[in-house]
């Protein structure tokens, strides 16, 4: 269907990569990301900003990426899941979901990998109620979300102590 409207030349820096695409001006990041970028970490639940699944970071801004059009991204710096991790290290957000066997189907898990990490680089020490206020955006239909908050307090200390480690 895409293949018939005006592509445009997008220029973007997506995990620390500078990466060009065609898109139609019709194109969500999301359908630029999955479709085009073959960055899968990235899930679609409900195509209306509503359950987080999508969520990546846009500029330094946690943004639904069913709600940003492809076009709109030009040079604009994007994080997804995928580049979460760096140098094959898991980022102790992902750890500490894996220790606390926080999440289960993983639809939802790559949106709160990203929204988890946006939070602790804006506040290094959120206490429970700033985490669920944080995460609210997110929508979880396997856990309790207990685990997911558990695990976001320990990354948070995790991170600490590596902040103040001299290395």
């Amino acid at each position: 269907m895409t293949s018939k409207l005006k592509q445009h030349h997008v220029a973007a820096r997506i995990n620390g990569r500078e990466t060009e695409f065609l898109c139609s001006g019709e194109q969500t990041l999301l359908e630029v990301l999955r479709d085009s970028l073959k960055l899968i970490g990235t899930k679609e639940g409900c195509g209306t900003g509503d359950c987080g699944a999508c969520s990546v970071m846009l500029n330094g801004q946690l943004v639904c990426s069913c709600l940003v059009l492809g076009v709109e991204i030009k040079d604009a710096e994007v994080v997804t899941v995928e580049g979460v991790a760096t140098d094959g290290q898991l980022h102790p957000v992902q750890e500490q979901l894996l220790k606390h066997a926080a999440l289960q189907c993983g639809v939802c898990t790559p949106g709160i990998v990203v929204a988890a990490k946006a939070l602790l680089e804006q506040n290094p020490t959120p206490d429970e109620s700033e985490i669920r206020y944080w995460l609210a955006g997110n929508l979880c239909r396997c856990t309790g979300y207990d685990k997911i908050v558990r695990a976001v307090q320990e990354a948070a200390v995790v991170l600490n102590e590596q902040a103040q480690s001299p290395d």
